[in-house]
């Protein structure tokens, strides 16, 4: 007999009441994730091929459109299926499968725009030695840094969570959560709130401390320097500016509705808010690299004219 304290399956809620319109709401997700998958290959595919391209901004570009990729992966196609089931149900290894993958789709969002910030910081505050210290090689250990401290982080996230017995098995959401799974333990789990918060800490707070320590420091560059030289650092760095704006206000309204109980907030405002860091970045960041960046710009409008 399976122990009750571990469910086999977890049960979404979120999809109460929404069974009238599920094909309208079908046919979006399958839009929006299309969209996704063409915008960011487009740039991605553009920078490979163009040698011209081949720079560490274009390339930690090209990362944060994989990591949208990879992290879009862990939610649409499975939405999908939801939308169309009755039951709503995802076996417990699916489920901590696809919070290792959207969290360190996440907490890779940042270290990225951090890799990026401190690009730029290098590239308009220390122009002479920029090609000195962003090489090749430094470029690749700063990318491959920023996506093992996303792995290593979720690792010990999901190990102290999966171990949790569970006395419940509903989830107020759409798609797996960790937060919303700890909900449901048996036992106290004061040491994952303490792992939740470092954790948090440490991938989201530094990295927004010192991106914003990065652009005090390009500002004070800027307002000596002349008008060309500003406008040529507002149009390589307002696309990133843009970006960390959208994708931090993305990540506190998530993690502000994580500290809300079910019912404590409407169904269709807890939808939304829950949605925001993994589909509104993975659409907007193509579209503002690929109109902002004239490089990419024309490189794009080549291949369709």
């Amino acid at each position: 007999m399976e122990n009750e304290t571990t469910p086999a399956y977890f049960y979404f809620t979120l999809f109460k009441g929404y069974e009238n319109v599920r094909i309208i709401y079908f046919l979006l997700t399958v839009i929006v994730y299309l969209l996704i998958i063409l915008f960011n290959l487009s740039i991605i595919l553009v920078v490979f091929k163009d040698k011209s391209l081949h720079e560490p901004m274009y390339l930690l570009i090209s990362c944060l459109l994989l990591n949208s990729l990879y992290g879009s992966s862990a939610l649409f196609p499975r939405l999908s299926v939801d939308l169309l089931s009755k039951t709503h149900a995802i076996s417990r290894p699916a489920c901590f499968t696809q919070i290792f993958v959207i969290y360190t789709y996440a907490i890779s969002e940042y270290t990225v725009l951090t890799v990026m910030a401190y690009d730029r910081y290098v590239a308009i505050c220390q122009p002479l030695q920029y090609h000195n210290i962003m090489t090749q090689r430094r470029t690749a250990q700063l990318i491959l840094c920023a996506f093992s401290w996303s792995i290593f982080w979720m690792t010990l996230v999901i190990y102290f969570s999966i171990r949790l017995p569970l006395c419940g098995s509903q989830i107020p959401r759409v798609f797996c959560s960790n937060w919303s799974v700890v909900r449901l333990s048996c036992v106290t789990t004061a040491g994952n709130n303490v792992l939740g918060l470092f954790v948090t800490v440490t991938t989201i707070i530094l990295p927004a401390g010192f991106i914003l320590f990065t652009y005090i420091r390009i500002l004070l560059v800027c307002h000596k320097s002349t008008s060309e030289f500003r406008g040529k650092a507002l149009q390589t760095c307002l696309p990133h500016i843009v970006n960390f704006v959208t994708y931090s206000l993305a990540t506190f309204s998530d993690i502000a509705l994580s500290r809300y109980e079910p019912g404590q907030i409407v169904n269709a405002i807890a939808l939304i808010i829950s949605l925001e860091f993994i589909v509104i970045p993975p659409l907007l960041n193509p579209l503002i690299y690929g109109l902002n960046l004239p490089d990419i710009r024309k490189k794009i409008c080549s291949l369709i004219i």
